[in-house]
């Protein structure tokens, strides 16, 4: 229900109201971008009266309302539809300066709710969770409005890495489309938050008129310390669910080119492979023995910490691996590409080791495998390094950010939330 209200200076309330448009159905929290979320709200609640607005792009079961429901002073949710290239709304986009998915995925349901649901409310903030929600945001008037978790490393990367004509020209113009989009519509916010330094880097680039702060990516770290393990030696991990293109790219990777290399040398290894495969024909992934896809668990991080070593083969993709992070915060030891690791802080060789060819992963991936001493100070080392990544403190940090950007309302200390 969020936080009661405590009438205090002069006799008014004074507990700040924010509405929240995501992308996602935070619960549960089975890929990164609900894990954001599902924190974030956890910790504006501490502080805030949330009212959540989301689409869902699967059934959402009644416990997962419920879920919600103990944070949010109101939930609702909108099916989500998914950019379809050949419709109509999508062709007549190519004629517009507006990105094309923004024009064919527009949900006049979800319009409806928002301005129903502000309207009562009366928010002194509205927060849109990722670039699909900026046209919503904009639908409600005289508030402050924050754009969380702006990403624009994949776009931008699609662009500049592409090397054919015909789809460097394609991408190109997908990528002036979106920046100038951004620069139009994110002139009206008051605040933008990106995942990462180099996410920041170009979000000031592409938008000037508006501060861009950090607030990274976490994890629960002390709800880890509370998980038991008796890692097993020769296991492997990859966290990750394969409907989302840069996962499945991982472990294809993985399977084609670094673990033929590994079980050359140690053949008894195992490798789990967690996540969703919902849609995935996992029988196209190049076959080698002692490989397990476990599909979605309930209980992800019990898996993890008893698993000797988390691979992070990733080569695509953006923003900060929630993978990583909750790998080190459970003392399982990261063997990464340097695309796996973008924007976190942490030292190779020392936190966690990186390797950007099959040989030196493979070679990595092994010396942790026969050397139960090295792995134990890695996965002390790891533990350490994420200790600036704790949810708990990333929300404070949102908290102070949204509460400087109300100007006249401040955040109550000590607010009582309604779980």
């Amino acid at each position: 229900m969020g936080p009661a209200i405590i009438d205090v200076f002069w006799g008014e309330d004074v507990v700040m109201r924010i509405l929240f448009l995501s992308r996602w159905f935070p619960y549960p929290t089975d890929n990164g971008s609900k894990i954001r979320i599902f924190n974030l709200l956890k910790a504006l609640s501490n502080e805030y009266e949330v009212a959540l607005i989301s689409f869902a792009s699967e059934p959402v079961k009644p416990t997962s309302v419920a879920a919600m429901r103990n944070i949010c002073s109101e939930v609702e949710f909108i099916p989500h539809r998914s950019f379809r290239t050949n419709s109509l709304h999508a062709r007549l986009g190519f004629f517009s300066a507006t990105p094309r998915s923004m024009i064919d995925t527009f949900n006049p349901e979800m319009a409806c709710a928002v301005e129903r649901i502000a309207s009562h409310m009366q928010p002194d903030i509205v927060v849109a969770s990722q670039i699909d929600m900026i046209p919503y945001a904009l639908m409600v008037k005289n508030v402050k409005r924050v754009m969380e978790e702006l990403e624009l490393a994949v776009p931008y990367d699609a662009y500049v890495n592409e090397k054919r004509p015909s789809a460097r020209l394609r991408r190109g113009m997908t990528w002036w489309k979106l920046q100038h989009y951004l620069r139009r519509t994110l002139s009206a916010f008051d605040l933008i938050t990106v995942v990462s330094a180099r996410e920041q880097a170009l979000a000031r680039r592409v938008v000037s008129s508006s501060p861009v702060q950090v607030v990274p990516n976490g994890a629960d770290l002390q709800a880890m310390q509370r998980v038991q393990s008796i890692p097993q030696p020769g296991t492997l991990i990859y966290s990750g669910a394969l409907s989302f293109y840069a996962n499945y790219d991982a472990v294809h990777y993985f399977l084609a080119e670094i673990f033929p290399l590994i079980l050359e040398r140690a053949p008894a290894t195992r490798f789990l492979v967690t996540g969703s495969t919902q849609g995935v024909d996992i029988e196209k992934l190049p076959s080698c023995p002692n490989v397990e896809f476990t599909g979605y668990l309930d209980d992800v991080w019990s898996t993890v910490a008893n698993t000797w070593v988390s691979v992070v083969p990733l080569r695509l993709g953006g923003g900060t691996r929630l993978k990583v992070i909750e790998s080190l915060g459970l003392g399982t030891p990261v063997v990464s590409t340097s695309k796996g690791v973008e924007g976190l802080d942490l030292r190779a060789g020392v936190d966690l080791l990186i390797a950007d060819d099959p040989r030196s992963f493979a070679d990595a991936t092994l010396a942790l495998l026969d050397n139960p001493a090295q792995r134990h100070h890695l996965s002390e080392e790891g533990r350490c390094a994420v200790v600036r990544y704790d949810w708990a403190s990333i929300g404070d940090k949102l908290n102070e950010l949204l509460a400087d950007v109300s100007g006249a309302r401040q955040p109550l200390t000590g607010a009582v939330g309604a779980c």
